[in-house]
């Protein structure tokens, strides 16, 4: 199987490459136009800020990719929030892949949101194997607003959507590679959609 992360320079790549190699699949980096669309499985990962991911995105002209892609795609954490419609971070606007808004937690709880919080409502392959709140790590400022394509939720100063899927379309606002073995599972039922 030819699993590639998407390379434009934000991202975490390092913890996504060793969670794969501990599933025994070796993943590759490219922002190659022709090396992206001949991969059986993509990852979008994120972590940074959105309006300057935005601007890579666009200047490798990945932002005209990703929404052409028909294999299973996983945006996790920033790489999710792109692929909305609008992020209120840097008031960027998104890939329109699915069609929820990103917007900040408001200063009354700490932000970013950082460490192990629950997932819920799961509804997708994707947590096959999952128990309903399970525990995932993570770390953001900003969440997507529910909407039809939410398959899990997560409550923190609000009930938001922490996962979201639309036809071959999965994004994340969790870090499975960060998530010990429910992380891992997750990765594992994404190799085997």
């Amino acid at each position: 199987m030819k699993l590639v992360i998407i390379d434009y320079g934000a991202g975490n790549i390092k913890s996504i490459q060793f969670a794969f190699k501990r599933l025994g699949c070796e993943a590759v980096l490219s922002k190659i136009p022709v090396e992206i669309r001949s991969a059986d499985k993509i990852i979008f990962p994120g972590v940074g800020e959105a309006s300057s991911a935005m601007k890579m995105l666009k200047e490798n002209h990945l932002d005209r990719l990703i929404p052409t892609l028909k294999q299973p795609v996983l945006g996790i954490c920033l790489g999710m929030q792109l692929m909305c419609q609008h992020t209120e971070e840097g008031n960027t606007k998104g890939l329109d892949i699915f069609k929820t808004d990103v917007k900040r937690f408001s200063n009354s709880v700490k932000v970013p949101q950082m460490g192990w919080n629950i997932i819920k409502d799961l509804k997708s392959d994707l947590f096959k194997g999952i128990k309903e709140k399970e525990y995932m790590y993570l770390v953001h400022s900003y969440y997507a607003e529910h909407c039809a394509e939410t398959i899990a939720t997560t409550d923190y100063e609000i009930n938001y959507a922490t996962a979201l899927k639309h036809e071959n379309f999965y994004g994340v606002q969790f870090h499975p590679e960060k998530s010990s073995v429910a992380g891992e599972q997750i990765l594992k039922n994404f190799l085997e959609l």
